[in-house]
């Protein structure tokens, strides 16, 4: 609540707000006491996106996450500004102490969060919720002691030469923000890139303290009491022992942690620029797989498991193929999988694959498990890949160049797909397709999702596109695949949806008759899944395009 207080008379100082004892001279201090200012506005700004981030990955859809984080912490910045007027009267040993605070809670919140989502997330019940309420108490508390650094960073700067109130809050809000910029920037293009979320958050806590504790300790040492000094410096050097300790220990935590998320037998992990790749398990070979099935993760989203990707990958190309389909374009599919049954039909004259993310297809060529996976289709000389972005290539792609356009791409309900289930994406298709081709979508699942599902066949319709949807059970639902990582085994998808369009006319649901005859797909089977995703089927949905997304 804003206290009502009368205007103090004028020259008028508080007893507590007389001029600083300073080991160096008036400009010299104001100049360190911006520099921290700046530090800790970049250290600030680093601990929202790496909550940002990190929310992202492990629950999921980086729109809301971010607006969570965002809202609460700006809402908790009023407060802690607000509780900071009653600590001006000491606000070098406050200051000490909050910067420890935010230090230590900014430092290991990345830590913390991804604890609680690796051990408790396949826990059920309420501890599903628990990685949202850490990332909300987090969001509050860095909040809070953001927000209460300003106050009493302005006590400080008016301690030291007094000024008018104008002035030295631009002197101060100048330093605060192109420290932001600074933060903003690093933490993309630095922090992430080199050291990784988890590190990135301890090293910022790191610096955090560091400039809390020179600046209280070395510039305002005369304005502290003997045991004001002996706790600060005791409290600087327990915090910074505990980031350091966390730091030496961050690699052994994360296998841990990645143990208790994929299992036992993790083979590959990989940050690449684009998401984090994981193998697990393999074939009888491999050591350590004890003939598991492999799975591939990306961004902790199961995206092939061994156990039914025949299922899938089948059930996504051979309708399809029904009819030309001597040049084929799969978007998606770094795996080699889709690509594994498009080759399958023999009159294929070439394969275009685009794959955004270059380390998968590599793990495709090389690694032992996956390459058996999908037959060794990246050594067959028909097959091309090129790594670039699914709707940026349909852009500069001729027209009418493809027989078949196979999309093998994620969850349309993750927000990082969003752009490729959209009705200018499928526009975009629509102009490569021969006049007598044919798209393929992956759509989501329709038992768990089918708002989802039938918004995806409402957008190609939209697109100038005649839809033919099905779907086909049978999904391993070990693991969360959907966009809410949090979601856990239990309410996992079940089913796969799809929808074959055509611009000309509705496509037929049939498998090529001169075809190869697939393993886990009949004809029978394609006309009562057809039927069983129209019993869902839900009207009226809106359009989803890059303007208004609907997913």
């Amino acid at each position: 609540m804003i206290e009502p207080h009368a205007p103090a008379p004028p020259r008028a100082t508080p007893p507590w707000a007389g001029p600083a004892r300073l080991p160096v001279r008036p400009g010299t201090g104001r100049v360190f006491v911006l520099a921290c200012v700046f530090v800790c506005a970049a250290c600030g700004l680093v601990y929202e996106l790496e909550l940002v981030a990190l929310a992202s990955y492990l629950i999921g859809d980086s729109v809301t996450q971010a607006s969570v984080v965002l809202s609460v912490m700006v809402f908790a910045m009023g407060i802690g500004s607000l509780a900071a007027k009653r600590l001006r009267w000491r606000a070098a040993a406050a200051f000490g102490a909050l910067e420890s605070a935010l230090a230590l809670v900014g430092g290991c919140s990345a830590l913390a969060l991804y604890a609680v989502f690796a051990w408790t997330g396949g826990w059920g019940g309420l501890w599903v919720s628990g990685p949202r309420c850490l990332l909300v108490a987090f969001s509050l508390a860095i909040g809070l002691l953001i927000g209460a650094e300003v106050p009493l960073l302005m006590e400080l700067i008016q301690r030291i030469r007094r000024q008018d109130a104008g002035g030295a809050v631009a002197d101060l809000f100048a330093a605060d923000y192109v420290g932001a910029l600074v933060g903003g920037l690093a933490f993309p293009f630095l922090l992430l890139p080199l050291l990784g979320q988890l590190t990135g958050a301890l090293l910022t806590g790191t610096v955090n303290a560091v400039a809390g504790a020179v600046l209280v300790l070395g510039l305002f040492r005369r304005d502290l009491t003997c045991r004001a000094r002996r706790l600060l410096l005791v409290a600087n050097l327990v915090v910074l022992a505990v980031l350091a300790t966390a730091a030496v220990l961050v690699d052994d935590f994360e296998r841990a942690a990645r143990q208790a998320v994929y299992g036992d037998d993790v083979r590959v992990a990989v940050q690449t620029d684009v998401q984090e790749v994981v193998l697990t398990g393999g074939t009888g070979r491999i050591p350590g797989t004890a003939g598991r099935p492999l799975a591939l993760f990306l961004d902790g989203r199961l995206r092939v498991s061994g156990r039914d990707e025949r299922r899938y990958h089948e059930a996504l190309v051979h309708p399809a193929m029904n009819g030309p389909h001597a040049r084929v374009l799969v978007l998606g599919g770094g795996d080699g999988l889709a690509v594994r049954e498009v080759l399958r039909h023999p009159d294929v004259e070439r394969v275009d694959v685009v794959e955004l993310d270059e380390e998968v297809v590599r793990l495709a060529r090389q690694d032992p498990a996956l390459s058996e996976l999908n037959s060794h289709v990246y050594g067959d000389a028909r097959v091309h890949v090129t790594t670039a972005d699914a709707f940026g290539l349909l852009r500069g792609a001729p027209t009418a160049a493809y027989d078949v356009v196979i999309a093998d791409l994620p969850d349309p309900g993750i927000t990082a797909s969003t752009k490729l289930y959209s009705q200018e994406f499928y526009g975009l298709a629509r102009r490569v397709l021969a006049d007598d081709g044919r798209l393929v979508v992956h759509a989501g699942p329709v038992a768990s999702r089918p708002r989802v599902f039938w918004t995806v066949d409402t957008t190609i319709r939209a697109a100038g596109l005649y839809t033919a949807p099905y779907r086909v059970g049978g999904r391993d639902s070990g693991f969360a695949a959907g966009p809410d990582r949090t979601a856990g085994p239990r309410r996992a998808p079940h089913d796969w949806g799809f929808v074959l369009a055509s611009p000309a006319t509705r496509p037929p649901l049939r498998l090529d008759p001169r075809g190869p005859r697939p393993r886990t797909l009949t004809q029978a089977k394609l006309t009562a899944d057809a039927r069983a995703a129209a019993v869902t089927r839900i009207g009226g949905l809106p359009v989803s395009t890059l303007a208004h997304p609907r997913y």
